[in-house]
């Protein structure tokens, strides 16, 4: 055995993790936080606060609820329970947040260099409910139909009626946060595959609009993690200003 080799072998009957001595736990500990604030909110929002979610003499609908089901479910129901497992599937299954969260919450392993916590039963995702995350791509279709739903309540929100009446403060909140959402779905991987996948010859005259088109998506990609936190506390914000507005918390401002 080589010196290399017993240092490595006994490091591992002594239990450490690793030699890295910057703070590789801060990430996980952040990611894990930003996580949990997410879903204690999403969660009051969504299932035990669902007076405040519209503005309808705004044309004003909260991002959680939209489209709006209120009319079709009994009142035990919220109607953001029929909408968010979309979006909630798609992220769940990025391959950008699967990597954040098995860091953040399983810790296997929870930074680069670092032993993992999971023992010997590692199986990829080969199993239950792992083996859910091959259906990444079939949640991408379903959030741009979301996407473009929340797409039509901002532009109708901006102009009802067909009449533009001025910008105020939840016009622009919904603005920013179809934008955001618009960056982190279409800079997906699964979009990107799509785009410019089983393309053989990038440089012929007919691939040209595709391969033009995946570089726009790889640009996008590049910057998958940024705009896929940023998008995700957009929708909680663009919902937290719907939600204060409507019950008279805060005045909807007005710009011009």
């Amino acid at each position: 055995m080589t010196t290399s080799a017993k240092t490595e072998h006994q490091h591992k009957h002594e239990g450490e993790l690793t030699h890295r001595k910057d703070a590789w736990w801060f990430e996980p500990a952040l990611v894990a936080t930003g996580f949990t604030l997410f879903l204690i909110y999403a969660t009051w929002r969504a299932m035990f606060d669902v007076q405040f979610y519209e503005i309808p003499a705004m044309h004003i609908l909260s991002p959680f609820y939209s489209p709006n089901f209120r009319a079709w479910l009994p009142n035990w129901i919220s109607p953001a329970a029929v909408i968010l497992w979309m979006p909630a599937g798609f992220r769940a299954t990025c391959y950008y947040y699967r990597k954040a969260y098995y860091r953040a919450y399983l810790a296997d392993p929870p930074a680069c260099s670092v032993g993992h916590w999971g023992g010997n039963s590692y199986c990829g995702e080969t199993s239950f409910p792992f083996i859910l995350q091959n259906l990444h791509r079939y949640f991408f279709y379903l959030a741009v139909v979301v996407l473009a739903i929340l797409w039509w309540d901002a532009i109708d929100a901006l102009l009802p009626d067909w009449s533009f009446q001025g910008l105020t403060l939840v016009n622009l909140v919904m603005l920013a946060n179809v934008v955001l959402l618009s960056g982190y779905t279409f800079g997906c991987h699964a979009w990107r595959h799509l785009v410019g996948g089983k393309l053989d010859c990038f440089s012929c005259p007919s691939a040209q609009p595709r391969y033009k088109a995946w570089q726009f998506v790889s640009k996008l990609n590049e910057h998958h993690m940024a705009w896929a936190w940023f998008s995700l506390f957009s929708v909680a914000f663009t919902d937290f200003i719907i939600r204060e507005v409507a019950c008279g918390a805060i005045q909807n401002y007005r710009f011009f």
